[in-house]
């Protein structure tokens, strides 16, 4: 089993920046790659940025050159630096982590509101 907390969002001005955070706890072992979804009402779920545990990572072509995924040395949490924010990119930010197994957990959920 893997637990995953989100922390970090909140409300800033267009142009501003957040940083989210994901601690992960468990088999993490396991996890074969970790990303960042997001939910914005009446849209589904889409992804954001995704790391694999080789280091690779891809983003969707809307936040490319604005927002970075990466991870602490320990593995044990995974970060969304979000930077030159834009009204579009309110949502509900949800944490991903997938497994060897295909088996995918989810956190709770962070709310970023990008709004003057």
């Amino acid at each position: 089993q893997v637990q995953l907390v989100e922390s970090g969002g909140g409300l800033v001005q267009p142009g501003g920046s957040l940083r989210l955070s994901c601690t992960i706890s468990g088999s993490i072992l396991s996890i074969v790659a970790m990303g960042w979804y997001r939910q914005a009402p009446g849209k589904q779920r889409e992804l954001v940025a995704l790391r694999t545990r080789g280091g690779g990572t891809n983003y969707v072509d809307s936040v490319k050159g604005r927002f970075t995924i990466s991870r602490n040395d320990a593995g044990n949490a995974v970060y969304l630096q979000m930077n030159n924010l834009k009204p579009e990119d309110t949502a509900v930010y949800y944490c991903n982590a997938r497994s060897e197994y295909n088996y995918e957990y989810w956190g709770q959920g962070t709310q970023v509101t990008v709004s003057s």
